[in-house]
């Protein structure tokens, strides 16, 4: 498969589980898209662990220009403020269009499932066609414990009350992926 065709295969995948996905060129317009997704749901912070260098240093004058707080470490302290997760995938998988991250960090998983919006950077580099094309990669990354890794596939989703699809209910009720131009990592 095609690096074009990964790619509009997991823009299919992703509109059929309610993501937003958006190409950008960089990430400093990541950066400006999580703030402004952040402003206009009425947020006040965003957490970003995990972020750093250039990187960090772009969000920070994003964040300030947005008058928003911004959080990378000690979230579990700040769980309340919360408004908007940014992070960095590790993979994107096209055929589910689902989000291969290392969640090991305690931070990173309060970032990805305790705000009301999830923004995660994917580099279109790491898009591969299926899990499998990814396997190796999998089981080199558990031989060290412990080890977390998420699978997300759209927004928190449960249908488990009486059969009613509910949003939001076990983590973020939205989930934007924006697509990075370059690998990014």
């Amino acid at each position: 498969m095609r690096q074009d065709d990964e790619l509009v295969l997991l823009k299919e995948r992703a509109q059929a589980v309610q993501t937003i996905t958006t190409e950008v060129a960089d990430f400093r317009a990541a950066c400006l898209y999580a703030v402004d997704v952040t402003l206009r749901q009425g947020g006040s912070c965003i957490a970003a662990p995990g972020v750093s260098g250039k990187d960090l240093s772009h969000l920070k004058a994003a964040c300030k220009a947005g008058g928003l707080r911004l959080l990378t470490k000690n979230l579990r302290e700040n769980i309340e403020q919360i408004s908007t997760g940014l992070t960095i995938a590790d993979w994107g998988i096209a055929e589910t269009a689902t989000l291969v991250m290392d969640s090991t960090s305690e931070d990173f998983r309060i970032a990805t499932m305790l705000c009301e919006t999830h923004v995660a950077v994917l580099p279109r580099s790491r898009i591969v066609p299926d899990v499998m094309s990814i396997e190796d990669k999998l089981v080199s990354a558990l031989k060290t414990a412990p080890k977390y890794l998420a699978f997300i596939s759209g927004a928190s989703r449960t249908a488990d009350i009486e059969r009613v699809l509910t949003i939001g209910v076990h983590g973020p009720q939205e989930l934007h992926l924006l697509i990075m131009e370059g690998d990014g990592k």
